[in-house]
């Protein structure tokens, strides 16, 4: 698993439909290089990978609880403590956030991490970064066929949207948890570094994977 050295610092995150902005500091960390694949996920969780190149497509149709799960076991695979604890009915999940395992990244380590320094609505033109309704031909693509940003992180805008570790608003949403970035079948407007999106964490779809974290 790939991973990009994040530097410290704060983002300026905002919620349109309440109106509201808020400020995030931000010590340093650890992002997938690109969004978990096909076979990354299939070697630990027990599946067979697809065969030819789609083994390098991201892993879609996997829920919120599905990628901690995942998230689980590569810390385990690489020997640390892993960052969430799980119920034995497979639901409830509680992330422990003293320990050094793989977990999601929060939003706003993912949009700072997609912006890398940027204050503009994406970090480069978008059919230069992105896959997306005009140019994926109607499917998800491997990952690391677009230009990355500035700090080396593929697949940020496009492609397919991205979990996060946050509850999107429990008060009106429950346990609905965020998801970042847009997919392959999204119109332009949906792949901008502010957009936020959310679902159950049991919500699984074929535009929808996930790329992990860790502390520095």
């Amino acid at each position: 698993m790939e991973t990009i050295s994040i530097p410290p610092g704060s983002i300026n995150l905002r919620d349109d439909r309440k109106q509201q902005s808020w400020v995030v500091a931000l010590a340093p960390f650890a992002l997938g290089k690109y969004p978990v694949t096909r076979a990354q996920y299939a070697q630990l969780s027990g599946g067979a990978p697809e065969p030819g190149s789609t083994a390098q497509h991201p892993v879609v149709n996997v829920s919120w609880i599905d990628a901690v799960r995942y998230c689980n076991l590569l810390s385990l695979s690489q020997g640390l403590a892993t960052s969430y604890a799980i119920a034995a009915d497979g639901q409830a999940v509680t992330l422990l956030p003293e320990a050094r395992g793989y977990r999601l990244p929060t939003e706003a380590q993912w949009e700072y991490a997609c912006r890398a320094g940027t204050r503009e609505p994406r970090y480069g033109e978008l059919d230069d970064i992105a896959w997306y309704r005009g140019n994926a031909a109607g499917a998800s693509q491997p990952v690391g066929l677009k230009a990355a940003n500035a700090w080396g992180l593929h697949d940020m805008l496009g492609n397919v949207w991205e979990w996060c570790e946050d509850l999107y608003d429990p008060e009106v949403y429950g346990e609905y948890r965020v998801f970042r970035g847009g997919g392959w079948d999204d119109l332009e407007r949906s792949c901008l570094v502010t957009n936020r999106r959310r679902s159950h964490p049991t919500f699984a779809i074929d535009d929808l994977g996930f790329r992990v974290a860790r502390p520095a």
